[in-house]
């Protein structure tokens, strides 16, 4: 596909921003703009504001017009997403709408409309977002395994990364030519961007105004390059590719619990339930917000959902145990197989499982880093200084255990590391 092609490209832009501190007028000009038919009926527009997440500003507007159903409503209703301050440094806009582009077509993600200034419009996908209880509960965990499987193993990365040249084909002084040979020399061979590459970037957006941040920063890429020669060559599910489409941001509020009496729900539930061999109960659930959507071992997805099973306060007793993650990707080789028309082995799910508990220091290093640059850039009320050190205390916990060591001086991150060796 062309740059003019492009899903980026070809998407309806609305010249015009949206802003926090005249939420109301600015956001209602913008669904004006998309719905100029709901210029006749603008006292009956309504906004609900969403909090799930803690870096954009999301909006649902509804118009309740005289007449219609709640779900009726609910079927017409537009999600405005305004992007947070300064987190183009952290987000590739563009590729995130490639990635919503490509899910809408598989009718894995809401339909598009439009983008403007800061933010995206798309539909409105009818259900109830998660909490952090709710991803401990049978159900759900089915539903998001089964989902999960379906992403990896039916989306293409092709649409988000490209070949990774070698790194002696990318000298031009070009500043993205060097970028990417920057990335190159970190995942040579390897499509990007990636996981990887994401880490490597935002550590090098990192301040480095005094000795202590750039020693910092210092020990981060340190860290990253060690990291990687660790776990870069990790290979794929039952030997398919190393990277998968992976939403790398699962936590709860970004995981959708559909009606049952959608139609939507319906079909899917039929497709999720594909390569399940028993009657267990599985919700059908939707993924929402794919700035985050990378190449990825899925490896690392499934090892950064199960961290978000205890929510931003990192509740650690709420770590799945042995035997839960191992029901978890039971259900998810049951559904990656289904869609790939195979079976799989039973040694396939023991290396998954074994892959997974190497990756579990991953995420906290990789959100570690990302708090670290919204602590320095974010207007929203949370202490990202603060969530920062918790989520790398649990990286460098973690990487104790490599060398037969353990966390003695910290409580908590003890009890994540018990939580995740128990059976039960």
């Amino acid at each position: 596909m062309s740059k003019s092609q492009s899903p980026y490209d070809s998407l309806r832009h609305i010249a015009q921003f949206y802003d926090n501190s005249d939420s109301h007028n600015s956001a209602l000009s913008l669904i004006l703009t998309l719905r100029p038919e709901w210029r006749e009926t603008t006292d009956t527009i309504e906004f609900v504001r969403f909090t799930e997440g803690i870096t954009n500003t999301l909006l649902k507007a509804v118009n309740k017009r005289p007449g219609l159903s709640k779900t009726e409503v609910d079927d017409d209703a537009i999600l405005l997403r305004a992007y947070g301050k300064g987190t183009d440094v952290l987000i590739d806009r563009e590729k995130e709408t490639r990635s919503h582009s490509l899910l809408a077509r598989h009718n894995l993600a809401p339909a598009l409309y439009a983008r403007f200034e800061n933010g995206l419009l798309y539909k409105y996908i009818q259900g109830t977002a998660c909490t952090a209880a709710d991803l401990r509960r049978p159900e759900i965990w089915r539903g998001v395994a089964q989902r999960l499987g379906e992403w990896h193993a039916t989306l293409p990365i092709s649409s988000i990364s490209s070949t990774c040249p070698a790194p002696a084909q990318l000298t031009s002084r070009n500043n993205k030519r060097a970028s990417l040979a920057f990335m190159a020399s970190l995942t040579p061979g390897k499509p990007i961007p990636n996981v990887w590459t994401t880490m490597q970037m935002w550590i090098l957006a990192l301040p480095t105004s005094t000795t202590a941040q750039a020693n910092r920063r210092d020990q981060l890429m340190t860290e990253l390059e060690s990291l990687t020669k660790l776990l870069g060559d990790t290979p794929g599910v039952g030997g398919s590719n190393a990277f998968v489409f992976a939403h790398c941001d699962l936590l709860s509020g970004n995981v959708i619990i559909e009606p049952s009496h959608s139609s939507a729900a319906a079909s899917r539930r039929s497709s999720a339930s594909s390569g399940s061999q028993d009657s267990e109960t599985a919700a059908c659930v939707s993924f929402i917000d794919y700035e985050y959507a990378t190449p990825a071992p899925a490896s690392f997805d499934i090892a950064n959902h199960f961290a978000e099973w205890g929510g931003f306060e990192c509740d650690y007793s709420a770590m799945p145990t042995r035997t839960i993650r191992r029901a978890f990707l039971r259900e998810y080789l049951r559904s990656f197989s289904a869609h790939q028309n195979r079976s799989y082995k039973d040694a396939e799910l023991e290396e998954l499982f074994e892959q997974v508990d190497r990756f579990r220091g991953v995420p906290g290093f990789y959100w570690g880093i990302w708090a670290l640059i919204q602590a320095q850039i974010s207007l929203i009320d949370f202490d990202y200084a603060s969530y920062a050190e918790i989520r790398l205390g649990e990286y460098f916990a973690w990487k104790k255990t490599l060398d037969g060591g353990k966390e003695e001086d910290n409580e908590r991150m003890m009890q994540r590391e018990k939580i995740w060796a128990q059976e039960e």
